[in-house]
C-alpha cells in the first residue's frame, strides 16, 4: 500500500517508519523544511529507542521518503494519516484543531481517487464529521472515507508499541474503509485485538483511556501522601494493590505527578468536552486540580529540606517527563524547577536526552551539567525528578564525594534507600 503521513512528530515519525518496515511505501509530509532535510539524511528529529536504525534501513530500501509538498505527498495514496499536533488552547484548554483542519483542507485539493483519510492525532469527539465536511466543501468530487485511528504509542517505547500493539481501534461504518484497513493491519491479526467501532466511539476511547490512566496516577500519589502521614509504605501498599487482577500493577508508581504531551492535554480536553455536552466529570476535574497542586507541593518539600542552609544549591537529575524520551513538554520536572526558581535557588540539572529541549524552555535560568556526577558538585540536595535507569544505577559513593550537604530527595523512589543511608545520605522518598 502507499501510505502518506502528515506530520513527523512523536506519532507520525514512528508510525511512518513502522509502516515502512512492514513493507508499505511511505511518504511523510511536514511543513518544516529543516526537519524534512534532516530526515532525508537519516537524522532523527526526536529520540525513540531503535527509531534511527529503522529509519536509515528503510531509507536505504527506498520504503520511506519525506517531502514538504502536500501535492507530492498524497499523490496516489491509498491511506492518508493525519498526525499533526492538537495542542491545548491557552485559555480554555480545549484541543486546538487548527493544524488538523488546515491539513484536511489542503489535502482535499489533491484527492483524485478513493482514499481513506485517517486521524491519528488525538482529536475531540466529532472531529471526523468536521474533516468530512471540510474535504467535501473543498473538493466536492473527492471520493474518500474519514476514519478514526487513534494511536496508543508510549513515548520512549513507540517503536516497540508499534510492532506489539495491545489493541487496534478503528472507527468507521464504511465497508470500503474497513476493507482497506483490514488489509493494512493484516500483520497484526494474530497478535492484537482489532476492534471496529463507530467513529465517535473511537475518538472517545483515546481520551477515556488517557484520562483513566491519569486518574490512576493521581490516586496512587494521594495514597502516597496518606502513607507518609500514617507511617505506612506506599511501595508495599502499591504492590499489595497490584496483585489484585482487577486493579493491576501498572501506573501504581508514586511520583511528582503525571505530565508529558498526552495526559495533561487530554484530561483538560476531556473535561472541556464534558462541559460542552452538559456532563460533570468530577473525577477528572479533581485529578487535574490535584496534579497541578502536587508539583507545587513537591517543590515545597524540596525547599523544606534545605531552608536552613544559606544560599543552598540544588542538583536536579531529570528534565524530561519520563525516562526513555527527550520530551520536556508538560514535564513535572520542569514545572517543579519553575517553582523552585521563584525562590531564587541556584539549580544545576542533568538529563541523558532532554538537555537541548530543556534549554530551549528554561534558557540560562539554571545551570546544566555534563553528567550525573558533576551535577552534584557543591550541591546541598540532589533531587531525582525523572526515572532514568542511568540514575537508578549511578554510583552513590561518587555522588556523595562531590556534595556539600548529603541530602537526596528521590521523587521517583528508584534508589536503594538502605545503601544511600549507609553511605551517610539523608534520604527522602515519596510515600514513606
Amino acid at each position: 500500500m502507499k501510505i502518506s503521513i502528515i506530520g513527523t512528530g512523536y506519532v507520525g515519525l514512528p508510525t511512518g517508519v513502522g509502516m515502512a518496515e512492514l513493507g508499505h511505501q511511505v511518504i511523510c509530509i511536514d511543513r518544516e523544511i529543516s526537519k524534512i532535510e534532516r530526515l532525508k539524511k537519516g537524522e532523527i528529529t526526536l529520540f525513540e529507542d531503535g527509531l534511527e536504525e529503522l529509519l536509515k534501513k528503510n531509507l536505504e530500501r527506498g520504503k520511506i521518503s519525506f517531502t514538504n509538498s502536500m501535492k507530492e505527498g498524497i499523490a496516489d495514496a491509498d491511506i492518508v494519516l493525519i498526525a499533526v499536533g492538537t495542542p491545548p488552547h491557552p485559555v480554555t484548554k480545549e484541543a486546538d484543531m487548527k493544524y488538523v483542519h488546515a491539513a484536511a483542507t489542503e489535502l482535499a485539493q489533491h484527492l483524485d481517487k478513493y482514499t481513506v483519510i485517517a486521524t491519528k492525532s488525538t482529536v475531540p469527539v466529532g472531529t471526523g464529521d468536521d474533516i468530512e465536511s471540510l474535504i467535501s466543501k473543498t473538493n466536492p468530487n473527492a471520493k474518500f472515507d474519514v476514519v478514526s485511528l487513534p494511536e496508543f504509542l508510549r513515548e520512549g517505547f513507540a517503536v516497540h508499541d508499534f510492532f506489539n500493539p495491545d489493541r487496534i481501534i478503528i472507527g468507521t461504518d464504511s465497508d470500503s474503509a474497513k476493507a482497506v484497513l483490514t488489509e493494512l493491519y493484516k500483520p497484526f491479526v494474530d497478535k492484537s485485538e482489532i476492534l471496529f467501532v463507530k467513529r465517535r466511539s473511537s475518538e472517545t476511547i483515546k481520551y477515556a483511556s488517557n484520562a483513566f490512566l491519569a486518574l490512576k496516577i493521581h490516586y496512587i500519589n494521594e495514597m502516597a501522601d496518606f502513607c507518609e502521614k500514617a507511617n505506612a509504605d506506599i511501595e508495599e501498599v502499591a504492590k499489595g494493590m497490584g496483585l489484585d487482577s482487577r486493579i493491576g500493577n501498572k501506573f501504581l508508581n508514586p511520583g511528582p505527578g503525571y505530565g508529558g504531551s498526552c495526559f495533561p492535554k487530554d484530561t483538560n480536553a476531556m473535561h472541556f468536552m464534558a462541559k460542552q455536552n452538559g456532563v460533570e466529570l468530577t473525577l477528572i476535574e479533581a485529578a487535574i486540580r490535584g496534579n497541578e497542586k502536587r508539583k507545587k507541593d513537591i517543590a515545597q518539600k524540596i525547599i523544606s529540606k534545605i531552608n536552613h542552609i544559606n544560599s543552598p544549591k540544588v542538583a536536579v537529575l531529570g528534565l524530561t517527563f519520563k525516562g526513555g524520551t527527550d520530551d520536556c513538554r508538560e514535564s513535572p520536572a520542569m514545572e517543579i524547577i519553575d517553582e523552585l526558581l521563584k525562590h531564587e535557588l541556584d539549580i544545576t540539572a542533568y538529563d541523558p536526552k532532554g538537555m537541548k529541549n530543556a534549554n530551549e524552555l528554561l534558557g540560562d535560568k539554571i545551570n546544566y551539567a555534563e553528567d550525573i556526577y558533576s551535577v552534584a558538585n557543591d550541591a546541598d540536595i540532589l533531587v531525582i525528578l525523572t526515572e532514568w535507569d542511568d540514575f537508578k544505577n549511578c554510583d552513590l559513593q561518587k555522588v556523595i564525594i562531590n556534595m556539600r550537604n548529603k541530602n537526596i530527595f528521590d521523587t521517583r523512589n528508584i534508589l536503594n534507600a538502605e545503601l544511600a543511608e549507609k553511605l551517610g545520605f539523608s534520604y527522602y522518598k515519596i510515600g514513606k
